[in-house]
């Protein structure tokens, strides 16, 4: 399961690091995977839209067993 959701949230990395930010996988659990946003993105006030809209929108239709994404 974590290497299928490695590999979905590789195809969202070039999108942030083009903004100057980026998004490291840090554990999944209970249907929740965990995320950490890193440069440009951990600061931004856009942060939980681009989780909600597009990190986790897209891992939910990859992979139907995810619930949620948050941010620690």
């Amino acid at each position: 399961m974590e290497e299928k959701i490695k590999e979905t949230i590789d195809k969202i990395r070039p999108m942030l690091q083009a903004d100057g930010g980026d998004v490291e996988f840090v554990g999944f659990e209970d249907g929740v995977v965990k995320v950490r946003l890193k440069g440009a993105c951990a600061g931004c006030p856009m942060s939980q839209m681009t989780i909600k809209n597009g990190i986790e929108r897209l891992l939910k239709q990859k992979i139907p067993e995810i619930k949620s994404v948050e941010r620690v």
